[in-house]
């Protein structure tokens, strides 16, 4: 009876922690799970007069003009001065940035970095540069870095006690294929960026941008749709 006990308890605190964590999680993200086989998820950079959408409004009014509903976005990876992505980005099939395996500094080069993909299956993926391989059957990918998860384990150079904070934005891959979007509503360090996608069972994820991250995201009250960005990440619906 005193085991069972023991047990017991045992089993209330770690429920306790587990909602502990997940109000903690709440409050200091915003966070956005859609199923890419349902959903439509799409990579966006420039519209068909080849003009760069740059901010997360100009994309929503492009969209309504074209009978979609923005659902949620983010900014998709890092980018060049001239809003070109950095490093690989595919729409539609057609790659129009290579694959980028050359070493550098700051963050995109900060190794292993990775490619967020998905196929023409709707299936999304996370993988290192090293092991993307460009194929017919990918349909949308951006390269960013550095990975945050790779097989559930976090990143190798991040500090826990690290002082680099800033507001973060990345994207990982749930046990049950989801794909799960988060930007961190303060300053956080990688280590514990990380550790949120860890802690809701990815066992892949990617970083995608720092202090210049912005997120549409209605359903969690958050509206942000200014800036300035090279490639985004969109989910929307067709407006009947």
């Amino acid at each position: 009876m005193k085991q069972r006990l023991t047990i017991l308890l045992l089993l209330i605190g770690i429920a306790a922690l587990f909602f502990e964590f997940s109000l903690k999680s709440d409050s200091e993200f915003v966070s956005y799970s859609v199923n890419p086989k349902k959903s439509t998820v799409a990579l966006y950079w420039k519209n068909e007069k080849q003009i760069t959408f740059g901010s997360l409004k100009n994309l929503k009014a492009w969209l309504s003009n074209n009978n979609q509903e923005l659902l949620f976005a983010t900014n998709g990876g890092m980018y060049k001065k001239d809003q070109s992505p950095q490093g690989l980005y595919i729409e539609n099939y057609v790659v129009k940035s290579p694959l980028d395996t050359m070493n550098g500094n700051g963050n995109f080069y900060l190794k292993p970095n990775g490619v967020f993909s998905i196929t023409s299956d709707n299936k999304p993926d996370i993988v290192t540069t090293e092991e993307f391989k460009v194929s017919p059957k990918i349909k949308f990918a951006t390269q960013s870095g550095p990975m945050l998860l790779i097989d559930g384990v976090i990143h190798k150079s991040f500090s826990q006690n690290s002082t680099n904070l800033n507001i973060r934005n990345g994207v990982g891959i749930l046990p049950n294929d989801e794909i799960i979007f988060a930007m961190s509503k303060k300053e956080i360090n990688f280590y514990d960026f990380a550790t949120y996608f860890k802690n809701i069972g990815c066992k892949k994820a990617l970083y995608l941008d720092g202090f210049v991250s912005r997120t549409y995201c209605p359903v969690e009250q958050c509206m942000q749709t200014d800036g300035n960005f090279g490639v985004i990440i969109g989910v929307t619906k067709k407006i009947n």
